[in-house]
């Protein structure tokens, strides 16, 4: 059977449990799903997040990801993986990212959503503005999320 791998980047919001059940879909040699769900905090610190609009640079963004989909599909024994990202504003409480893999193994979908979601917040073209009681700023890269990222990288 083929791998199936599915990216898309939306304005609105996904469920979680359709997009589980179209991965898996008429395959009996999945024996495990991962799944991570990034959702909108309402604070960060002492500060209250009212929103976060999420830009990205069309076509480029898909391209990346679908990059990123294909090395951890050639790294790990994948059957299937999803990566769904929003854009737009998006409130407290609201999804905002989803990473599925599937395996025959759990081993390989850990690891291989983790890659992933590493890759993601790292080095994804998205770009995340917050809007609080201060104003609106834009969010910078974070090290830890490069740190993450960087354990990936084979030598």
């Amino acid at each position: 059977m083929t791998a199936n791998v599915t990216i898309r980047i939306q304005e609105t919001d996904f469920d979680i449990a359709r997009e589980i059940s179209a991965l898996t879909k008429g395959r009996t040699d999945i024996g495990a799903v991962v799944s991570f769900s990034g959702i909108c905090r309402g604070d960060e610190g002492s500060e209250t997040i009212a929103a976060l609009t999420l830009e990205h640079y069309p076509g480029m963004a898909e391209a990346e990801i679908a990059r990123h989909a294909e090395t951890a599909m050639s790294r790990w024994p994948l059957t299937g993986l999803s990566v769904i990202h929003r854009i737009g504003r998006i409130t407290p409480g609201e999804n905002i990212v989803l990473v599925l893999t599937a395996s025959q193994h759990r081993h390989a979908a850990f690891q291989a959503a983790e890659f992933l979601m590493d890759y993601l917040k790292a080095n994804a073209p998205f770009w995340k503005r917050e809007e609080g009681a201060a104003g609106t700023n834009w969010i910078d890269a974070r090290a830890h999320d490069d740190a993450a990222a960087a354990r990936w990288t084979k030598s």
